[in-house]
Order: structure tokens, then C-alpha cells, then sequence
């Protein structure tokens, strides 16, 4: 175990696992943490979805967003992905002493658009102000709560030929955050996915029990989530590099960064995982709304490598995806 925190624990990768698993689950262990979810599935006589996250995303203003949609649309998505009908939210700000009142001011209204685009409710909150030096401009805090009404999601339930699927190009928030940070390298702009996706999970929910699993690959990308999917399983993922949609221009700015699409974040994509029955009604389901319209079959459920995910490249060989090592793209969301 390190003995310091550093940046990459803040990645979404091998070293935030190996902080939850050896630091947090330990001390808090019980029933609804150990499943470490999107969001908590409470039982009780209204089953609740239970999520919160945090915001500390830099700068807090990009092409796409700020960090008052990214803190609205982060936990709709969370307590989505597990199933929830997210309905309450709760906003809590930490400002900056001299931090503009007008940016203020646009973050509030862009908190209002989003809980309004996705039908939820600002119902309690906190504001606190540290001196100027102490912060950063302003970070936000955003809990959720919703009913449930797709029971059973989880990795657990994924079975040998279940088809993977993605909801549109992968990449893109983490591609135009990083931009925003170096507006010199490229002319064309590249607008976060920030978006809202309960209403695209619940179309899944009449499918059922052939929807096995569901959740938006957020810090570490699209590899690092799948990776978690079949991690100490006897399954794994196999991925085809050709089928995976990404933006032309996210894929030269990836080229020109130095990055790796799968592994940048994206905070309004979703993964689904399906059963082969249901696979291409999903896919139909989900094309016939607007931030699906990109949806694709990327990979298989497979036993032949298991806990890997495999990707068949472009250029006709494979190679193993690992979960995110270091920290690719620091204050990201």
C-alpha cells in the first residue's frame, strides 16, 4: 500500500481499485457498499438508488458543459446505471474566495438546465467558502436519489455470449477537457458527451433480465470499466478495435495528446450489456433516440481469457486491455 496519496488514486484506474478495496470497503463493509455499484440499491418498502459524487473537474467551463451540468448529469447517470429513476438531487459548493459571481452565477443556471433536462429536483444543499489560494475556483457535490425500477444489474449476472454494447463514441468528454487546457493544438472544437442518460437506460428496462448489466465508463474510459466487468471472473470481454466508434477529431486529438480513446473518459455514453436474443433490439432501442443515434455492438462475452478484456485491432492482431494505469487525465471530472 502507498504511503502517500498521489494523482493516479484519483484516476478511476488500478490504484483508485486498490484505494476502495484496501481503505474504504474495510471500514464501512456492509451489504449495499460491498456490491460498489454505480449507486447503493437500499432495501426497504419503496427500494431506493442511493449515489453521490463529487466534482472537482478543470477548467470548470469546456466546450460541451461546466461543471454544474457534469455534477447534475454524473449522478442522474450513477443512480440510472444501477437501475434508479433518479428524482431528488442534493448540491453542495465549495467557492473560492474571489472566485467571479458572474461564473457563479452561469454554473447555478447551468445546474437548473440540466436537472430540468432530466426531470430531477435540487432539493437540499450546503455552501461553504475557503480562503482565496486554499481551492481551486469552485468544486461541486451532487447525491442523488431515485426509486428502483430495473432490478438485479450487475456484472454477476453477465452470461457467455452476451453482446457488449456501446451507446456512441467513446472519448469525448476527456478529449475536450483536455483541449480546453491547451487551446493551441488543434483548430477544430471537441465538445464533451455531458448528457443526462436516464431516459436511455429506462428504454432498456422492458427487456429485463436479457439487460444483464449497465454503466457509463466515466473516469478510465470504456477499457478500464469493462476490465472491472470481468475482473477475478471466469469470463471475459472480447472487443473488435474496427467496431468501436469514435469522432474523427477526438482520434487525432488522442493522436496529437498522446492518448488512447478507450481510455478517455466520457460522461454521457452508457454501456449495456445484453443478452445475444435481445442484442440487436437493444441496439435498435437505442438508435432511435438522439444520444444513441451512434450506438454499435463492439464485443462478446467469451471464457477464453478469463478476467481479460481482449481487443482484435485494426490491423488485424490482438492485445489485452488493461485497467488505467497512472493518471491519464487528472481533474476530469
Amino acid at each position: 500500500m502507498d504511503r502517500f496519496i498521489t494523482l493516479d488514486h484519483g484516476s478511476g484506474g488500478k490504484k483508485t481499485s486498490e484505494l476502495i478495496s484496501n481503505v474504504f470497503v474495510p471500514a464501512f463493509r456492509n451489504e449495499a457498499l460491498e456490491m460498489l455499484g454505480d449507486g447503493a440499491v437500499i432495501p426497504g418498502k419503496d427500494t431506493l438508488v442511493f449515489s453521490t459524487d463529487s466534482f472537482v473537474v478543470s477548467p470548470c467551463f469546456f466546450p460541451g458543459g461546466d461543471i454544474g451540468k457534469l455534477a447534475v448529469c454524473g449522478t442522474v447517470n450513477d443512480v440510472s446505471m444501477s437501475g434508479g429513476e433518479p428524482k431528488f438531487l442534493s448540491l453542495s459548493a465549495i467557492i473560492e474566495e474571489g472566485f467571479p459571481m458572474e461564473d457563479l452565477e452561469k454554473v447555478v443556471a447551468s445546474v437548473k438546465e440540466a436537472a430540468q433536462a432530466a426531470g430531477v429536483s435540487i432539493v437540499t444543499g450546503d455552501t461553504k467558502v475557503v480562503e482565496k489560494g486554499k481551492g481551486d475556483g469552485i468544486y461541486l457535490n451532487t447525491s442523488g436519489i431515485g426509486f428502483l425500477r430495473h432490478r438485479g444489474l450487475s456484472p454477476e449476472r453477465m452470461r457467455k455470449g452476451d453482446a457488449v454494447i456501446i451507446s456512441g463514441t467513446v472519448g469525448d468528454h476527456g478529449t475536450a477537457v483536455m483541449l480546453a487546457r491547451n487551446p493551441g493544438l488543434m483548430t477544430a472544437q471537441i465538445k464533451s458527451d455531458c448528457a443526462p442518460l436516464n431516459h436511455l437506460a429506462a428504454s432498456l428496462a422492458y427487456l429485463g433480465d436479457d439487460v444483464r448489466v449497465m454503466r457509463d465508463p466515466t473516469r478510465g474510459g470504456l477499457a478500464t470499466t469493462l476490465c472491472e466487468f470481468v475482473e477475478g471472473t471466469g469470463l471475459s470481454i472480447e472487443l473488435d478495435e474496427n467496431l468501436i466508434p469514435v469522432d474523427k477529431s477526438v482520434k487525432s486529438a488522442c493522436d496529437i495528446l498522446g492518448l488512447d480513446p478507450l481510455y478517455a473518459a466520457n460522461e454521457g455514453k452508457m454501456i449495456a450489456v445484453v443478452s445475444p436474443e435481445k442484442a440487436l433490439e437493444a441496439l435498435d432501442i437505442l438508435k432511435r433516440q438522439e444520444l444513441g443515434k451512434n450506438a454499435a455492438v463492439i464485443g462478446t462475452v467469451t471464457d477464453s481469457h478469463p478476467g481479460r478484456v481482449i481487443i482484435k485491432t485494426a490491423f488485424g492482431g490482438t492485445r489485452i486491455a488493461a485497467k488505467l494505469s497512472g493518471a491519464q487525465l487528472p481533474r476530469i471530472c
